[in-house]
């Protein structure tokens, strides 16, 4: 029996103040870095955090639309990664729900893991999410 391929996510939110005009971005890669999927979503008036959470959400969306059940996903938002690895406690009231939501949707991978990497090797997804604030 094949082990099945782990493909990985990067996701980035990004805002023009905080708060400011947020846009979301997601990208999907194989494991030699070939780009399966990628997204982005205006989101209007928000927070650089719920940015963050916005775009893991879109990202963890479209892994599951497309049947990407093993997921190696990629954060350059230190906090981000660490709430979702349960080393941080969600505070904000606001982040809670968008919790919840991430929570929810993790459970639906057959394998994930949530790790935090430097701004520079999430180029594409921080590319995305400002051409999702750009467009609008």
């Amino acid at each position: 029996m094949t082990t099945p391929e782990t493909y990985r996510l990067y996701t980035d939110g990004a805002c023009r103040g905080n708060p400011g005009t947020g846009g979301a971005g997601a990208v999907i890669t194989d494991n030699r870095e070939n780009i399966l999927w990628e997204g982005k979503r205006y989101l209007g008036h928000c927070t650089n955090n719920i940015a963050e959470y916005k775009a893991l959400i879109l990202g963890l969306e479209g892994a599951l639309q497309n049947g990407y059940k093993n997921l190696e996903v990629y954060l350059d938002s230190e906090l981000l990664a660490r709430q979702v690895n349960g080393l941080y406690k969600v505070k904000n009231e606001n982040l809670k729900e968008l919790m919840r939501q991430v929570q929810a949707l993790l459970a639906s991978f057959d394998n994930i893991q949530v790790k935090h990497v430097p701004r520079r090797h999430n180029e594409h997804a921080d590319r995305l999410a400002n051409l999702a604030i750009d467009q609008q």
